[in-house]
C-alpha cells in the first residue's frame, strides 16, 4: 500500500499541465498522464483551436475489491486537471457507465452497484474533460478497472463419484474434482482434497492436489465387504482453516476376483443307477458353494481313481459337478462302485481366501439297480459276404444274442423285412440263403435281426449288411462302331474296331475271333480287349446281293471261362478314295441273343403249343359226345315257359332237355331247402295218393315223364304243372303226337278243378281254360 502512495506523489509532481485522476481516499493506484510538451491555445473567431504537439499518456489500473460493504453508490477514484477552466465537466464511456459507473462535475468516479468477480472482472472506460461550452479540453484515452477477487465461493463437486477397485489389490479407484468459482490464480480459488479421518482412513488415501482416491492396502475382500462410502473434503485457500469447505461421499465398490475355491456341499454321496442307463447320459449332480462372482467360478472336477473309464465329471450351467456315464453297466458284473471326485480352480490370487474350510473332494457310492433288459447282440452289425449264383440253403453265419439278466431267458430271432432271400433259424439264430443271388441284380442287402424274450418278451436289433460276391456268370457282350465295307477295299483293310463290356465286377481279358471261318473277311485281336475286323477277299460289288456277316466269338478269360458268338452285319458301301461313303446297300444289323433270352422265347413257344392242345381235345371230347348222343336214340325235346297263361311263342324262352334228365341225379327239379318232398297245394286238394314210382333212368322215357308228374304233384314249392307245357317230338313220323294237355278234354279228365274259383280273379283265366263255368264263377264275387 504504501508503494502505491508514493508511485501516487511521483505522478503528480512530474505533471506537467491538464489533469490528473487520483484515489487519495481509497489508497487505491491511480493514472498519471505524461506530458513533456506546451500546448498553446489560439482562439479565432470565438472558436478556440487546440493545438498540441504529440505526447504519451501513462495510464494506470484502478482496481477496486468486489462485494465491499459501504453504501451505494461509493467512490473510487477522481479525475483532475491543472488546466484552469472555470467551467468544466467530465465524461466517461465504455462497460458499465451509467449503469455500474458514474462520473460527477469535479471528476469523482463512483460505483452504483456490488461488484462481482465472478461475473465480470475488468471494465474498459474511456476518460474526456470538455469547457463550459461543452468543447473538447483533452481525451484522456483509456483507462481499466479491475475488481479483485474475496474468498466468497466455496468448492463445489459437480458430480457424484463412484468408483470400483478390484480385492486383494492396490489399484486407482477414481478421481474427484470440485470448482471453486474465485479466482484460481490467487488462493481463493485453490483446493485441497483430504479424507476425514473414519473407518475407511486406513484403507483408502487421496492425493492432496489432484483428488485421485487409491486403494491403501491390499486386504480388501469382496466376500467380506463389498461396498466402501469415503467422505471427500475440499478446502480452497490451499486448504488453510480459513478455506471454505465442501465435502462430497463417494461409493467405492470392490469387484471380485477368483480367489475361493469351490467347495462340495456334502463330503460323501450316494447315489442309486439302474442298469440301462445309456451311455453319457447324466447320473447326478453334486452341488458346490463358491463364494466368487459366477463369471468368475472355473471349476475342475476330476476322478482319480480307476473308475474314471465308468464315470466322468463336467461342470454345469451352474458351475455344479455332473456325474456322466462314460461305460455301460452291467448289475450281474458289478452293482457297486466308489470312488473320489476332486475338484479344483485356477484362482487369480493364492492361496484361497476359503482353503481352510472348502471341501475339494467328495465320496461318491454308486449303486447298481438290477433292471428287466432286452437281449444283447454280440456285435450290433453283422457282416457277410455270399458268392453269387450259390446253392440254396447256404449258411452265411451265425447271429448270436443273449440275456443280460440273470434269468437267461431264451432268445428268439427272427428277420423284420419280407421277401428277403434269407432265413434265419429261430433258436439258434443260424443265418442261410434261400434262393440263388444275383450280384448285377443287387450286390448288398441291408436288413435287420429281431432277438426277442421267449413269451413277446423284451427285444433288441441289429443291422445285418449281406455282401453279395461277384463271379463270373455274364457273357460278354460285342461293342463296334458302325462297320461297312467298301466295293474297293483291298486285302487287309480294317474295316471296323471291335470291343467288348461285361456285366461282371471281375477284370476281364477278351479275346476276339471268328465263330465260322469267313471267305470276306478275318479278325485280328490287338491284346488289349480290342480287335480289328479285316478284309480278307475282295473286292465287292454293290449289285451283288450277296450278304454280309461275320459271327464274332468273345471269351472272357474268367473263370470260369464265359463267352458269346454274336453275329454282325457288314454293309456294303460305294466310297470315295479315303473311304468316305456315298451310298450303301444295307444298314448294318448287329444281332445277338443271349442264352436267358432264348430260354423264355422257347418257354412261351411250350406254353402256347399246350394251350392248342388242350383246345384241340376239348373241341374232340365234345364231338364225340354229340356222336354218342345220336347213335343212343335220346329224344330231344324242348322245355317251354310262359311268362303269364295263355301266352303266345314270343313269351317262350328254350331250355335244353337236359334239364328233365336232373331225376337221375337229385329226383327233383324244384326243390325246398329242407330237400324234403312236400306235396303241392294242388295234389293236396285233388291228387289222389300215388304210389312210389320207379326211377327213370333207364332209357324209358314214359316211366321219367310219370316220375316228373308225381314230383310236380307233391312238391308244394314248385308252380302247378299245368303252367309247363311239354312238347315232345319224335320226328315227323312219330305214332306217339304230342304229349301237351292243351289239347286234352276237360270232361275226359278225372280231376275237378272247380276249386281254382276260389283262388280269386288272378286265376279266372286257368280256371276258364279247364270248363270252369264262367257265370258261376262271376257269381261268386
Amino acid at each position: 500500500m504504501a508503494w502505491l502512495q508514493v508511485q501516487t506523489g511521483l505522478l503528480l509532481t512530474l505533471a506537467l499541465q491538464f489533469f490528473v485522476i487520483v484515489a487519495p481516499d481509497t489508497g487505491l493506484p491511480g493514472m498519471v498522464p505524461e506530458r513533456p510538451d506546451s500546448v498553446d491555445i489560439v482562439k479565432k473567431e470565438s472558436h478556440p483551436v487546440l493545438v498540441r504537439r504529440k505526447r504519451d499518456w501513462l495510464w494506470n489500473t484502478i482496481s477496486v475489491t468486489e462485494e465491499r460493504e459501504e453504501p451505494i453508490p461509493y467512490k473510487i477514484g477522481q479525475l483532475r486537471s491543472d488546466r484552469k477552466v472555470a467551467v468544466r465537466t467530465f465524461a466517461i464511456e465504455g462497460e458499465g457507465v451509467n449503469q455500474t459507473f458514474i462520473v460527477d462535475n469535479k471528476g469523482n468516479l463512483y460505483v452504483k452497484e456490488r461488484l462481482d468477480r465472478e461475473k465480470k472482472a475488468l471494465y474498459h472506460l474511456t476518460a474526456r474533460m470538455y469547457d463550459g461550452n461543452g468543447l473538447l479540453i483533452e481525451d484522456a484515452g483509456e483507462f481499466a478497472i479491475e475488481v479483485n477477487d474475496i474468498n466468497d465461493n466455496c468448492p463445489v463437486f459437480q458430480e457424484e463419484y463412484k468408483g470400483s477397485v478390484m480385492e486383494r489389490t492396490k489399484d486407482t479407484v477414481v478421481q474427484v474434482k470440485a470448482t471453486d468459482a474465485d479466482d484460481p490464480n490467487t488462493d481463493n480459488g485453490q483446493v485441497r482434497y483430504t479424507l476425514p479421518n473414519g473407518r475407511t482412513s486406513g484403507l483408502f488415501e487421496i492425493n492432496y492436489e489432484t483428488g485421485v482416491i487409491t486403494s491403501k492396502v491390499s486386504s480388501l475382500d469382496r466376500e467380506t465387504k463389498s461396498q466402501y462410502m469415503v467422505v471427500v473434503r475440499a478446502q480452497d485457500m490451499k486448504g488453510r482453516e480459513s478455506g471454505c469447505i465442501a465435502t462430497t461421499s463417494v461409493a467405492i465398490t470392490i469387484t471380485d476376483a477368483n480367489d475361493n475355491i469351490a467347495s462340495f456341499t456334502k463330503r460323501k454321496y450316494e447315489i442309486s443307477v439302474p442298469e440301462n442307463l445309456k451311455v453319457n447320459e447324466k447320473i447326478a449332480v453334486l452341488e458346490l458353494t463358491d463364494l466368487d462372482e459366477d463369471e468368475n467360478k472355473q471349476p475342475i472336477f476330476s476322478i482319480p481313481s480307476g473308475n474314471g473309464n465308468v464315470f466322468s465329471s463336467k461342470p454345469s450351467k451352474d458351475n455344479d459337478c455332473i456325474l456322466v456315464l462314460k461305460q455301460a453297466l452291467d448289475y450281474e458284473t458289478q452293482n457297486n462302485y466308489t470312488f473320489t471326485v476332486r475338484v479344483d480352480e485356477r484362482l487369480q490370487f493364492s492361496p484361497a481366501e476359503n482353503l481352510n474350510v472348502a471341501n475339494t473332494t467328495a465320496q461318491v457310492t454308486i449303486k447298481v439297480t438290477d433292471v428287466d433288459e432286452p437281449p444283447v447282440f454280440t456285435r450290433s452289425v453283422y457282416n457277410f459276404s455270399v458268392p453269387e449264383e450259390q446253392m440254396e440253403k447256404t449258411i452265411l453265419g451265425t447271429i448270436q444274442a443273449r440275456d443280460p439278466d440273470g434269468v437267461r431267458k431264451r432268445i428268439e430271432y427272427s428277420i423284420l423285412e419280407t421277401g428277403l432271400p434269407f432265413r434265419i433259424d429261430p433258436t439258434t439264430g443260424q443265418l442261410s440263403v434261400m434262393r440263388r443271388l444275383d450280384r448285377e441284380v443287387e450286390e448288398q442287402h441291408m436288413f435287420k435281426v429281431k432277438a426277442q424274450e421267449e413269451n413277446g418278451g423284451l427285444a433288441s436289433f441289429a443291422e445285418i449288411f449281406v455282401t453279395v460276391l461277384d463271379v463270373n456268370d455274364n457273357p460278354p457282350e460285342l461293342t463296334a462302331n458302325d462297320i461297312f465295307v467298301c466295293e474297293n477295299d483291298v486285302r487287309n483293310t480294317v474295316i471296323g474296331i471291335l470291343g467288348a463290356s461285361d456285366k461282371d465286377d471281375q477284370a476281364a481279358s477278351f479275346t476276339f475271333s471268328l465263330a465260322l471261318p469267313s471267305s470276306n473277311f478275318s479278325i485280328r485281336d490287338h491284346g488289349n480287349n480290342t480287335a480289328a475286323l479285316l478284309v480278307k477277299e475282295g473286292p465287292f460289288n454293290l449289285e451283288d446281293s450277296s450278304d454280309y456277316s461275320v459271327e464274332v466269338r468273345i471269351s472272357d478269360g474268367g473263370q470260369p471261362l464265359m463267352s458269346s458268338i454274336t453275329k454282325l452285319q457288314i454293309k456294303l458301301c460305294q466310297c470315295d478314295a479315303k473311304r468316305v461313303f456315298s451310298r450303301c446297300k444295307a444298314s448294318m444289323q448287329r444281332m445277338g441273343v443271349s442264352v436267358q433270352a432264348l430260354l423264355a422265347i422257347l418257354l412261351c413257344i411250350l406254353t402256347i403249343l399246350v394251350i392248342v392242345i388242350l383246345i384241340v381235345m376239348r373241341k374232340h371230347y365234345q364231338k364225340d359226345s354229340l356222336a354218342s348222343m345220336k347213335n343212343s336214340g335220346e329224344i330231344h325235346e324242348q322245355l317251354v315257359t310262359y311268362d303269364e297263361e295263355g301266352g303266345g311263342e314270343m313269351d317262350t324262352n328254350g331250355y335244353d332237355v337236359s334239364i328233365l334228365t336232373s331225376a337221375c341225379n337229385d329226383s327233383s327239379l324244384l326243390r325246398h331247402p329242407d330237400r324234403r318232398s312236400h306235396p303241392s297245394m294242388y295234389a293236396m286238394v285233388q291228387k289222389p295218393h300215388h304210389l312210389s314210382q320207379p326211377t327213370a333212368c333207364k332209357g324209358d322215357m314214359a316211366a321219367m315223364i310219370d316220375m316228373k308228374k308225381d314230383e310236380a304233384d307233391h312238391d308244394r314249392d314248385g308252380f302247378p304243372y299245368d303252367t309247363l307245357h311239354i312238347y315232345g317230338y319224335e320226328g315227323p313220323e312219330s305214332l306217339a303226337g304230342s304229349l301237351s294237355s292243351l289239347d286234352s278234354s276237360s270232361s275226359g279228365s278225372n280231376l275237378d278243378y272247380d276249386f281254382l274259383n276260389d283262388w280269386g280273379p288272378r286265376f279266372k283265366a286257368l280256371a276258364e281254360l279247364y270248363g270252369v263255368d264262367g257265370a258261376d264263377y262271376y257269381h261268386q264275387y
